[in-house]
């Protein structure tokens, strides 16, 4: 059983930046892809950025594209979610996912383990 618990999240303003880290144990952490979603108020979860098992391959949402960069440490069993030029949309609780499989996904069914989430809050 997988466990991923997220940090990094709080209140910046507007153009400011976070980094979000979500630590993995209880299970192999390399074996398969990982990615951040969010969901803000009323809104569905959706996809922010994903990562491959080996970190080749990225996909990230339009809306984040340039300013989003995420990245993993399979030696720490940590996924990374930099967040540069942040913007009052981008708030929403963000979540750390992990799926068996090895290729990035975009569809939050296709992840099996989920943390508890992480708010973000960005002000104008």
């Amino acid at each position: 059983q997988v466990q991923l618990v997220e940090s990094g999240g709080g209140l910046v303003q507007a153009g400011g930046s976070l980094r979000l880290s979500c630590a993995a144990s209880g299970g192999t952490f390399n074996s398969g892809a990982m990615a951040w979603f969010r969901q803000a108020p009323g809104k569905e979860r959706a996809l922010v950025a994903a990562i491959s098992r080996s970190g080749s391959s990225t996909s990230y949402a339009d809306s984040v594209k340039g300013r989003f960069t995420i990245s993993r440490d399979n030696a720490k069993n940590t996924v990374y979610l930099q967040m540069d030029s942040l913007k009052p949309e981008d708030t929403a609780v963000y979540y750390c996912a992990s799926r068996y499989g090895m290729y990035v996904s975009s569809a939050a069914g296709n992840y099996n383990y989920w943390g508890q989430g992480t708010q973000v809050t960005v002000s104008s």
